[in-house]
């Protein structure tokens, strides 16, 4: 009785679970504005599709609890970014953050709000010389030119001999200095495509750094190594290496995304979001005109009617005919507009080329440390071949001191045999005791020396034989 009691208490209410699993599915989301405004929202994942048209598998792949490769995908409706550690999903009028209490993601935040507010002061730009023009604006001929600033270098223009000669005849006059300063001045960014430059910059300045890092950490161990060899220095270029390979992965797999987009239009025109909206709207616009046409056209045509039967009839069939060839003139002319309106990719190219070469002299970087390391490696087996090639020869040498010792231990041998022979018998005068001594000792010395000369004939034939140095 008390198995059922107990099953019976250890099932959790319905509703806990259900706050447990709704907390789950929310997230929370910092969404920085155009204006650069940042809140921070709860929303869960279906939400997320919802306000930017992303399918789920986009969405994991901005998950920080997930690891996936720096991806850069163009969708419909948004852009996402996995770079490094910086993921985000870009909108046309916002950006969403979905790991913004990172440490290291702190100061994109702040970069990309100060960047995106930047566009308020748009209005405001600058000539090449660093000064602000004004809205205000003055002409030229064919030539509309900003800023009250450049009056005088207009007028100081006109002054010249040669462009009054121009102005009398009918050839038109070329554009002064200040007009070529005008045309070089800065092109406001889309949004999408500030907020886009800011994750690139981030994830090239992340990985900028960590290379910058390693090479500080890695020349000088490698040279230590290579003027000391031992386990301490092994161990440390070890881990270097690791880091090297590590570090490297990551950079070119942002380099050959990069590389991806580069290659396909499709993908870069697929980011134009403020581009694909406006022509959305105008798309829009125009069915409304076409539909409000359409209505005046049969109100018209019922009040013709009903004020002539029988002489209007031709009338009707030709104005039915014209407005017939009207609406599928407009719809026509519209979509033919909409698909002729395309994206400058020019804009997109030039701005993912700039970090395509900023991401490649980073690779460029490691390249060279790889191969730095490469020729240490080397450099460090071609001086432990050279040593174990001198333990080598030294086994050689005492190998063959073995063996010529060996010989002259078999003469002592032959001599020490305890055989009855004259050799053996003891002096009984004083000459034949030194006589005795004296082929003692001269036995003794030829023995030794006939040791060294064969130790000597053995070295010689092996150095001319090329088997010692």
């Amino acid at each position: 009785m008390e198995a059922p009691h107990a099953r019976a208490q250890a099932v959790p209410p319905p509703g806990g679970t259900r706050r447990k699993a709704a907390a789950a599915a929310t997230r929370e989301w910092l969404v920085v504005s155009q204006s650069g405004g940042a809140c921070l929202e709860d929303v869960g994942k279906h939400q997320v599709m919802a306000r930017t048209g992303l399918p789920a598998r986009d969405l994991r792949v901005l998950d920080p609890n997930l690891s996936y490769p720096s991806s850069i995908l163009g969708r419909e409706r948004a852009i996402v970014v996995n770079l490094e550690r910086f993921r985000a999903v870009i909108t046309a009028h916002e950006v969403l953050i979905p790991n913004s209490k990172d440490p290291v993601v702190a100061p994109f935040v702040r970069e990309l709000q100060a960047r995106v507010s930047d566009s308020g002061g748009a209005n405001q730009t600058c000539d090449l010389d660093g000064e602000a023009l004004t809205k205000e604006t003055s002409t030229w001929p064919g030539i509309s030119v900003p800023g009250a600033g450049l009056r005088d270098a207009l007028e100081a223009s006109r002054q010249n001999n040669s462009i009054l000669a121009r102005e009398n005849s009918s050839l038109p006059a070329p554009p002064p200095l200040a007009l070529i300063k005008v045309q070089s001045m800065k092109k406001v960014l889309p949004f999408e495509f500030r907020a886009l430059e800011v994750c690139l910059e981030s994830a090239c300045r992340c990985l900028e750094a960590e290379t910058l890092t390693l090479e500080k950490e890695a020349y000088p161990a490698l040279d230590e190594l290579t003027s000391k060899i031992s386990t301490l220095n092994l161990e440390r270029v070890r881990q270097i290496k690791s880091r090297l390979v590590a570090i490297s992965g990551r950079v070119q797999k942002v380099r050959d995304e990069l590389e991806q987009l580069l290659d396909d239009d499709m993908d870069m025109a697929e980011m134009y979001l403020t581009e694909k909206l406006m022509n959305q709207r105008i798309f829009e616009s125009s069915l409304s005109r076409i539909h409000e046409n359409d209505h005046d056209h049969d109100g018209k045509d019922h009040h013709d009617v009903n004020n002539d039967d029988d002489d209007d009839d031709d009338d009707d069939d030709v104005t039915e005919g014209n407005r017939g060839e009207d609406i599928q003139s407009d719809p026509g002319s519209s979509n033919g507009s909409i698909t002729a309106i395309k994206p400058n990719i020019e804009e997109l190219e030039m701005l993912l080329e700039a970090y395509f070469v900023q991401i490649d002299g980073t690779l460029n970087k490691l390249s060279h440390l790889r191969e730095y390391v490469d020729d240490t490696e080397d450099y460090i087996n071609i001086m432990l071949d050279d040593k174990q090639n001198q333990l080598l020869q030294m086994g050689v040498m005492l190998s063959t001191a073995t063996v010529v010792i060996t010989a002259g231990v078999v003469v002592v041998g032959l001599f020490g045999m305890n055989i009855g022979i004259s050799l053996y018998n003891p002096p009984t005068t004083p000459e034949e005791a030194q006589k005795s001594d004296m082929k003692f000792w001269g036995t003794t010395f030829g023995t030794i020396g006939g040791c060294v000369i064969l130790y000597i004939l053995a070295i010689g034939w092996g150095k001319k034989s090329g088997l010692l140095q």
